[in-house]
């Protein structure tokens, strides 16, 4: 969260002195982030723009005007604003500010997420308690309100996030920020590349299932979802004195004398159906879900079938989940989320009373290698690309789950692409300010190539999933984000803009479409491999730059797939004052002949100073249909 994710990431503001890179990067002072979203509460403390200088000159966008929005409401912090209500009815208008005024909140979260300026003392009723702010503090904000309450969820409409690719061009952005999920923008993001902006999209909230993943274009930057080193354990009490633990958000205790035990039910699913002929009234009432389904339908019927029995507590044991339910959803009511294992446990105890009682401690907050960090959350879309599988993605993976951030005047949590995509547009914008000269391909090679497969301890890094597993490139690309490291990468694999037009054709029909071309996309410059069909030996063409010290010597250190034979040449590059950007031969041969499965290696350039990372993903196939990709 604002108030942990940054310190996690080594992004350290308190520490004397504080992180490197914040330093070098005067805490990305005057880059422009464009935030996609929403719209924008401009009087959170988070947008304050006290000790900001003058709006950069170069930045040519406007302060439109509209419904709660006035030209005070841009400042220094927020520099520009503006909304593309196209496609709306006149009920959808009714429910939404007819300007950049943010209703629903997510745009405020994940801009204050980029971006916030340093807030003292935040926390959600005591949980999480700290200073929270974004990657980048003193960067500045364009946003551009192309989301819009519905009648169920939130509208987006495809010519309104292309005529605001268009504005955003115009404007002068740095960076694009879009915690959206849209297929049929690419043409649009590729425009933005192409002027230099740096476009950050999420990978989406589909997982853990394979070939879900969004927003694949090759010349974005696709995250996805990581956990941190925090977490909010519940102690429960029964009533024969065992102590099971379980985590939530719950802080409220409505008086001293329901402070203690209560009396514990069994609810089954909680289903209207479960809880008929149950007395819940006043009660903590068990749910289990034992089979793996649908949960986001599952867990607010539970809540609002317990709620509207007048329940004190709610317990629901179910598979993890990776996503706390909130204070919003609980009001009033204690609510717990606790493993199948601990669920049982609880309901054994029921069973075994004749009137079993608990009692539900308010949660509090750990931080640090107690809690096993980093892992690829639960819901984050997995790869591959179904629509470009010789792209591999996801590029990168950042925090997203229970993320303390700014909504309306106050700060809370949520979870999902949207809370990792801005972690990584404010890192885009620390780099951006350390190294101006950098293209959006050298940004986005430093970030994957520099991206951590460990965890706090040194182990693999897990992906939560069924059931939990070591992560692999599709889970998180190239890993989990490391700022510091991204700033001083040794090698780059950089892109000239023009290049994506050899390998996608890009045309306007109903929609903008990027279909591959001729040549085969796996020999774009990508800081990734991925071979969707190997049935005989090919060869892939790389080249890196040298943007280290000048006099430089790497190694390839290759990790190959299972199944294939992997060979670089040359194995060894040499950089000097003349000689500053190599091209190499990635060699493969399949050692098997199966219709098979994706396998995963890394191809690593080392020095004494760098470790230059690439992940691998091979599939050997001997006939025109895929197998199973998990």
């Amino acid at each position: 969260m604002t108030t942990r994710s940054w310190d996690f990431l080594g992004m350290n503001l308190d520490h004397q002195p504080p992180s490197k890179l914040l330093q070098r990067s005067k805490y990305g002072e005057d880059v422009i982030i464009g935030i996609f979203d929403t719209g924008i509460w401009p009087e959170s403390r988070s947008f304050s723009d006290e000790g900001y200088g003058p709006v950069p000159s170069r930045w040519k966008g406007v302060c439109q005007l509209g419904q709660g929005w006035n030209s005070t409401n841009c400042n220094r912090k927020i520099i520009g604003a503006r909304y593309y209500p196209a496609g709306l009815d006149k009920a959808d208008k009714a429910n939404n500010y007819m300007s950049a005024r943010d209703i629903n909140g997510h745009g405020t979260h994940t801009a204050s997420t980029a971006a916030g300026a340093v807030v003292e003392g935040v926390s959600l009723h005591g949980l999480a308690a700290g200073v929270a702010r974004g990657g980048a503090p003193r960067a500045r904000l364009a946003v551009y309100k192309v989301a819009f309450e519905g009648p169920k969820k939130v509208q987006l409409a495809s010519a309104a996030l292309l005529a605001a690719l268009d504005d955003a061009i115009h404007d002068g952005v740095d960076i694009l920020s879009l915690s959206v999920q849209y297929n049929d923008n690419s043409f649009g993001s590729l425009h933005a590349v192409q002027k230099g902006i740096t476009v950050v999209y999420g990978a989406g909230n589909s997982g853990p299932r394979p070939q879900v993943i969004s927003n694949t274009a090759p010349w974005v930057i696709t995250v996805a979802t990581s956990k941190i080193d925090r977490s909010f354990p519940t102690a429960i009490t029964l009533g024969n004195n065992q102590t099971i633990v379980g985590q939530s958000l719950y802080y409220m205790i409505t008086n001293e004398s329901k402070s203690g035990f209560q009396p514990l039910v069994q609810g089954g699913s909680c289903s209207i159906e479960a809880l008929n002929g149950t007395e819940i009234n006043g009660k903590i009432v068990l749910c289990i879900k034992e089979t793996f389904g649908p949960t986001a339908d599952i867990l607010p019927d539970a809540i609002t079938n317990v709620k509207s029995g007048g329940a004190f507590g709610l317990i629901f044991a179910i598979y993890t989940i990776d996503k706390l339910l909130s204070t919003e959803d609980c009001v009033g009511m204690a609510c717990v989320i606790v493993d199948i294992d601990i669920g049982f446990q609880v309901a054994t105890y029921i069973g075994s009373q004749g009137s079993p009682i608990a009692k539900i401690a308010p949660a509090s907050t750990i931080t640090g290698n107690r809690v096993p960090a980093p892992r690829v959350a639960f819901f984050s879309s997995r790869g591959p690309s179904a629509k470009y599988p010789t792209v591999l993605k996801p590029d990168i993976a950042a925090p997203g789950v229970n993320i303390l951030a700014a909504t309306g005047d106050g700060y809370v949590f949520d979870s999902g692409a949207s809370m990792s995509t801005p972690h990584v547009a404010g890192v885009v914008a620390l780099l951006k300010a350390v190294h101006p000269d950098w293209s959006h391909a050298a940004l986005k090679s430093a970030i994957v190539t520099t991206a951590s497969t460990k965890d706090e301890h040194g182990m693999p890094m897990l992906a939560e999933a069924l059931p939990r597993k070591v992560a692999d490139p599709f889970d998180y690309g190239g890993g989990n984000i490391n700022p510091n490291a991204a700033a001083d990468p040794g090698l780059v694999y950089d892109i000239d803009p023009r290049d994506y037009s050899k390998f996608f054709a890009c045309t306007i029909q109903k929609y903008a479409i990027c279909n591959i071309s001729i040549s085969p996309a796996y020999h774009l410059n990508l800081p990734s491999i991925a071979i969707p069909e190997l049935r005989g030996p090919i060869k892939v063409q790389r080249a890196v730059t040298n943007v280290g010290e000048v006099d430089a010597v790497y190694r390839a250190d290759i990790q190959s797939p299972p199944g294939v034979r992997i060979k670089v040449d040359p194995p060894t590059l040499v950089f000097n004052a003349t000689t500053k950007v190599h091209a190499f031969k990635v060699s493969m041969t399949p050692l098997w002949k199966v219709q098979g499965d994706y396998t995963f290696g890394s191809l690593t350039w080392r020095n004494e100073h760098h470790s230059v990372r690439i992940p691998l993903a091979v599939r050997i196939t001997i006939q025109d249909f895929y197998a199973d990709v998990a």
